[in-house]
């Protein structure tokens, strides 16, 4: 089958690993579903997996994509939830958690095959490719307001970076929960995009905001640490699920988040429950993730490039078919 797989580790040139070619079927496996993939959307950790971050060498070639939505052989409309292992449905009990392309075949292919317990039904309100663009950067967005930002209605939120995917659906579904969200970008396109999308006013990189928020969705990390630190209100909650600039700011703010009693708090992925209620969200307020281009899979090396450049607004989403 036509598959974009991670063929060698490049950490300086991530590109220079990807392959498009054929590749095999997966096989058959007791407690595994196969899907017959519609679409499957990228993210940057298939660009990290290019670069050797949670993929030795041992382990390639590797099919590479998180994320996807199709149709099993009974012929259901299904989501994947892309957490291996950290139930223990389908792998051993002992296996620790992984994310889908750190240890088995991934979804950039014609049919991916996952532990039965990681299919969900798609909701008919959505698009495979909508679908497709959930499971990693909208339920991490999701986990980060809802779970561990724990904010409500009425709340004020900072989304640093608007553009990328995990920033962009915070913007979507903190709008539709009732949040006063704000956005920081570069690029004044995208800053005015952040806006149509329901962000109350968007700033450039470090500007002074009108009020001090009550939490801060922070993926971009070094570059703009120091900003999300002193944006916060004092007892306000700084989550971090990404750091695309570096993981060394300048300054870490140490005094100011004692002496105000901020909160920092690590975000990964989210759980299969989460996943499920996601989609329910989306299909109930008709909240669609925002996709910026979607391609054929044999042109799944433009998408990366594209990802890679920074140049997006949302998500790509391949079609193999």
């Amino acid at each position: 089958m036509f598959a974009a797989y991670a063929a060698r580790i490049v950490p300086d040139a991530p590109l220079d690993g990807l392959e498009l070619g054929e590749r095999p079927a997966p096989p058959e496996r007791p407690g595994w579903t196969t899907i017959t993939v519609r679409a499957a959307s990228l993210n940057h950790h298939d660009l990290w997996s290019l670069r050797g971050v949670g993929l030795p060498e041992g382990r390639l070639p590797m099919i590479l994509g998180c994320d996807a939505a199709g149709v099993d052989d009974d012929g259901n409309e299904v989501v994947l939830h892309s957490v291996i292992g950290q139930s223990g449905h389908g792998v051993g009990p002992d296996e620790p958690r992984s994310i889908l392309t750190e240890r088995y075949q991934g979804a950039f292919a014609e049919r991916v095959s996952v532990p039965s317990w990681n299919v969900l039904p798609k909701p008919p309100e959505l698009s495979f490719a909508e679908a497709a663009c959930l499971p990693t950067a909208w339920l991490t967005a999701y986990r980060m307001l809802f779970t561990n930002a724990g904010v409500r209605p009425g709340d004020s939120v900072l989304v640093q970076g608007a553009g990328g995917g995990v920033a962009t659906a915070a913007i979507v579904l903190g709008k539709a929960a009732g949040l006063r969200m704000y956005a920081t970008s570069r690029d004044g396109a995208k800053r005015a995009r952040a806006v149509e999308l329901g962000a109350e006013e968007a700033y450039e990189p470090g500007a002074r905001l009108p009020r001090r928020v009550d939490a801060v969705i922070e993926t971009v990390g070094a570059a703009t640490w120091s900003h999300s630190v002193k944006s916060l209100r004092p007892g306000g909650t700084l989550v971090i699920s990404g750091a695309t600039s570096g993981d060394r700011p300048s300054h870490a703010e140490l005094t100011r988040i004692f002496y105000l009693e901020l909160k920092v708090v690590g975000s990964t992925m989210g759980s299969k429950d989460e996943l499920e209620d996601l989609l329910s969200f989306c299909a109930a307020t008709g909240v669609r993730p925002v996709i910026d281009e979607v391609l054929p899979l044999d042109r799944a090396r433009e998408g990366f490039e594209r990802m890679a450049d920074g140049g997006l607004f949302g998500k790509i989403v391949l079609t193999p078919s």
